[in-house]
């Protein structure tokens, strides 16, 4: 029988988790818009103030897939939350429940950091993931839509602020 585990990365594990992030922005057709580097990982996932965790999932002791999470709140819970950024399993560790595994390690820590909630977005074409996720319990908002300002937009908006 297969053994699978859930770790915690570490600094070491940079090279990796920019493995893995490059693997899913290929899977989620997305592949030009990965700019991050081991060093720019290194500096917001393992500083004195991380921005985010990451656990590496791990099948017969090889890496096979990661999630990548942070906190966040709930005004109307007064609650922290926890957001999943990103969930990825190579495609050869696929249908070894290591997907399951991920979620359900991410579901406990919330529940152990008492978080009132634990969320994530899913692409609206990624059928296959939608149909795990709600397996699992999950509710799809239909309702919400993301909001996002980056590059020249967010510099631009910011620019806006005076005191």
């Amino acid at each position: 029988m297969a053994q699978r585990t859930i770790r915690l990365a570490t600094q070491a594990d940079v090279p990796l988790i920019l493995k893995f992030i490059q693997g899913l922005a290929e899977y989620e057709k997305l592949a030009n818009e990965v700019v991050a580097t081991e060093q720019q990982l290194t500096a917001t996932l393992f500083s004195a103030r991380p921005a985010a965790e990451v656990v590496i999932a791990e099948y017969d002791g090889q890496p096979a897939g990661f999630a990548l999470f942070f906190h966040n709140y709930s005004t109307f819970l007064a609650k922290p939350g926890l957001y999943l950024e990103d969930l990825f399993v190579l495609p050869q560790f696929r249908g070894q429940g290591l997907g399951k595994l991920l979620l359900t390690y991410l579901a406990k820590l919330a529940v152990d950091r008492g978080c009132g909630r634990f969320e994530w977005s899913v692409l609206d074409w990624n059928q296959p993931a939608i149909d795990f996720y709600q397996a699992q319990g999950a509710t799809l908002l239909h309702d919400w839509r993301i909001n996002r300002v980056t590059g020249d937009k967010l510099q631009a908006l910011a620019a806006q602020y005076s005191a």
